[in-house]
């Protein structure tokens, strides 16, 4: 839930004030569904969520065709959160990939300083699996596994030299002014 949770409140804090189709149009123009798994459903359960837990603040009620719709504004506790999650999914290397998606397509939010560092502590998280994972290949035999079972570390090996490469090239690409984030 915090992928949907961090998307929820950044686009809030994005739009200023924002009901659930608000969310869910925006959300959808970046495929959201498609990458961090973001359904309609979930964007109303997470308003209600957000709100019940006070990182959210109900402003006003919008009638017209369809039933009423509820806008939200991000609290200060919402804010918190916000900045949580986001140094949460940009900066620990056990982070999931919609975690990940979910940071990536907020990281506007944050400082470019904040960001880089984050990201290096991602990626030093990262070089850091490389070696056991390594290690893991070779030991299957050794460990009375079945052979085979070391295709699974070298996927887990792929994957992680390609977060690698690619969190590095990012760090670049910040370190060089790319994207307007928010400073």
């Amino acid at each position: 839930m915090s992928a949907t949770r961090m998307l929820v409140l950044g686009v809030v804090k994005l739009v200023g004030e924002a009901h659930g189709y608000v969310v869910r149009r925006e959300l959808k123009s970046w495929a959201a569904d498609q990458w961090a798994n973001v359904q309609p459903g979930s964007i109303y359960h997470a308003l209600k969520s957000l709100a019940k837990d006070g990182l959210l603040e109900p402003v006003g009620t919008e009638s017209g065709e369809g039933p009423a719709r509820t806008t939200y504004k991000i609290t200060a506790a919402g804010e918190h959160e916000l900045q949580d999650l986001l140094a949460h999914a940009l900066g620990d290397a056990t982070a999931g990939n919609d975690e990940v998606s979910a940071g990536v397509a907020m990281i506007n939010l944050v400082p470019r300083r904040q960001a880089v560092v984050l990201l290096k502590n991602r990626l030093a998280g990262l070089e850091g699996q490389v070696p056991p994972t390594r290690h893991g290949i070779t030991s299957m035999p050794e460990m009375g596994k079945p052979q085979h079972v070391s295709e699974l570390f070298r996927l887990w090996l792929v994957h992680l030299e390609g977060q690698v490469r690619w969190t590095g090239e990012l760090i670049e690409r910040l370190e060089a002014g790319e994207y307007a984030l928010k400073d």
